[in-house]
């Protein structure tokens, strides 16, 4: 055998992290649980809306979002994502795997950077046809009482596509925080903390403080992007609320790199 043959390159270690990824029961099955939650919940929660309209309060109705309906199981769709994203560098460090991924690809940062390219791809090819799929779904249930909406209505294909953003950059997040982390539980409880805690607290604060500090934080940046109706004068935009969003994943990744370089495995 030549050397040539043994050769390590981007590519080989690339083809090696897809290997891992879709020969792993545990992701098949989180990427399925995202799935289902998109497109169970582009069911359920349209049908109970059309069981129950219209609503009492005119302004409900006036106020109805029918692409946020469709895809409200992306709430949940985001968890499995995020874990998921924890699961494939934390997995690695709990079964002394890691060891073998650096003994194979020496310089380090060729894994952590495969690793996020072939989970990302993924990630965005699967959230994407899940959120036209839930999209679709829920408009033709909301047909029968003809308040759904078409996919070429202004803002519709961004508030799709922008949520298939999303949910991607949440498992590259929770992916660059396993890898910072190391820790399972330390690497959720940072993940959920940063979406879902830190808001809570800062919506306490007073209000001229929490109109310069919320439009920053992850969830919020990220999720401006879904909104249809219109942004809030106190949010980013949508696509620099995106760009913001994809900067924490991207930071945790980097921070993830010099660690990774810096402590043994």
């Amino acid at each position: 055998m030549t050397t040539a043959t043994v050769r390590v390159t981007p590519a080989r270690v690339v083809l090696s992290e897809w290997t891992k990824l879709r020969t792993l029961r545990s992701t098949v099955w989180a990427l399925l649980a995202a799935v289902a939650f998109l497109i169970g919940f582009s069911v359920l929660v349209p049908e109970v809306v059309v069981h129950h309209w219209p609503p009492r309060d005119a302004r409900d109705a006036l106020n109805f979002d029918p692409v946020g309906v469709s895809l409200v199981g992306g709430f949940f769709a985001q968890l499995a994502f995020g874990v998921l994203g924890v699961l494939l560098m934390t997995g690695e460090y709990a079964t002394g795997m890691i060891r073998a991924t650096l003994a194979a690809v020496p310089k380090r940062i060729p894994v952590l950077w495969a690793k996020a390219l072939v989970y990302g791809v993924v990630c965005l090819v699967l959230a994407t046809l899940a959120c036209l799929a839930a999209f679709f779904i829920g408009q033709e249930i909301l047909s029968s009482k003809q308040i759904n909406i078409g996919f070429g209505h202004r803002h519709v294909a961004r508030v799709v596509f922008g949520s298939a953003l999303y949910l991607t950059g949440v498992g590259l997040l929770g992916l660059g925080l396993g890898a910072l982390l190391r820790n399972t539980a330390g690497a959720i409880s940072t993940l959920f903390g940063l979406l879902f805690v830190v808001p809570v607290v800062v919506h306490f604060l007073p209000a001229s403080w929490n109109d310069a500090i919320a439009k920053y934080l992850p969830s919020n940046a990220g999720q401006v992007i879904t909104n249809l109706r219109g942004v809030d004068p106190h949010s980013l935009g949508p696509w620099t609320g995106m760009a913001v969003f994809f900067l924490y994943a991207v930071v945790a990744l980097v921070l993830a790199g010099v660690a990774l370089l810096r402590r043994d495995a």
